[in-house]
């Protein structure tokens, strides 16, 4: 957590949580990321409870406003920011203080949307009371469905539920027989990208809930694709509403794009880095389609996802100062955070492409 222009001096939960119960009016906007939405989730909700007005937004232009306190979540431009990954943890600290209640499973789901572990928070786990058994972290109880849309994997049938059928058909549908089916599948279909082994994983041995979604990472995952893809549906989600049924179709859309993007699109290899340029009706999918990339199909450390005027970067390390620099350089606007980061383009984006290749290769 920090505060706008004060590096180095960042305030605690309690200091933060001060500044919004004094508020008479307060915008959340989050970074398009389900660690993100579910800070924002938790933080609109201790708002109310404390009937604090308050108006929250995904996206990556945040804009201007007229609220008495802007609470940037990811972004870097607000009177107070929370920029520390996981997101989710220090805004279920600033809840508490707050004085509600907090989710600890929808703080938990950022954790894992963040690429983080659960078990890194025995405090949040202990409060959820989550347990694991063996199988898929899938949103839903249909397998087959929870198979074709996962994005925490991919492998040769993922986005097709047809493909996907096929492969099941015969195959026990008891969680450890479908675990082995996934992992081995994914790795089988990643020759050449060494992550991919340690990357399923997180798709593996769920933590059971008993919210709107069966599993840990399947919450997660619905978040992330709906932040990126559906953020009205992602908002209204992390307030708790009864949207379900609407996530997770924004979910199954949001996962057929992005696995359909990766196995259709041709991959250009640097020296550390891969471009690939996915023709996709849905850019959202774009920031899950470098994700994926480099995590089961590309031999080098950063992806680099371009649609038009977009970009996606993902990176195994930080790539936040080397892709913001990047797009400064060459008249972009970088988002996000750690490994991930997202940039709007105001022009060609070759000069950006070129700039990054130099940077990588350094």
């Amino acid at each position: 957590m920090s505060a706008a222009g004060h590096a180095g001096s960042a305030p605690d939960a309690s200091a933060i949580a001060a500044r919004l119960r004094d508020a008479d009016f307060v915008r959340l906007f989050a970074t398009p990321d389900g660690d993100a939405l579910a800070a924002t989730g938790l933080l609109a909700r201790a708002l109310a409870a404390c009937d604090v007005a308050y108006q929250a937004s995904v996206t990556h232009d945040p804009g201007a406003t007229d609220a008495d306190l802007t609470v940037a979540v990811g972004h870097r431009t607000g009177d107070l920011e929370l920029v520390d990954a996981p997101l989710a943890v220090a805004a279920h600290a600033v809840a508490r203080e707050l004085g509600a209640p907090p989710d600890a499973t929808l703080a938990l789901a950022g954790v894992v949307a963040a690429g983080a572990v659960p078990g890194a928070h025995a405090d949040l786990l202990s409060a959820s009371g989550l347990e694991r058994r063996p199988g898929l972290a899938v949103p839903t109880d249909d397998v087959a469905e929870g198979l074709a849309h996962t994005t925490l994997a991919h492998a040769s049938f993922s986005g097709d539920p047809e493909a996907t059928a096929r492969a099941l058909a015969g195959v026990d549908r008891e969680g450890r027989t479908l675990a082995s089916l996934l992992a081995l599948s994914t790795v089988e279909d990643a020759t050449g990208a060494p992550r991919a082994a340690g990357a399923v994983e997180r798709a593996l041995r769920p933590y059971v809930t008993d919210g709107p979604f069966e599993t840990l990472g399947g919450f997660a995952d619905v978040l992330d694709a709906v932040a990126r893809s559906s953020p009205g549906v992602g908002v209204a989600l992390a307030l708790g509403h009864d949207c379900r049924d609407a996530a997770l179709s924004a979910w199954r859309d949001h996962a057929q794009a992005a696995h359909e993007a990766v196995r259709a699109t041709d991959r250009e290899r640097y020296d550390g880095l891969v471009v690939v340029r996915p023709r996709l009706d849905d850019v959202g999918a774009l920031d899950t389609v470098a994700r994926l990339v480099r995590d089961f199909r590309s031999p080098e450390p950063v992806v680099l996802a371009l649609c038009e005027r977009r970009a996606a970067v993902a990176g195994v390390e930080d790539v936040t100062t080397l892709v913001s620099e990047t797009a400064a350089a060459t008249g972009g606007r970088a988002t996000g955070r750690g490994s991930r980061v997202h940039v709007d383009l105001d022009d060609d984006p070759e000069p950006f492409v070129e700039t990054l290749k130099r940077g990588v290769s350094r």
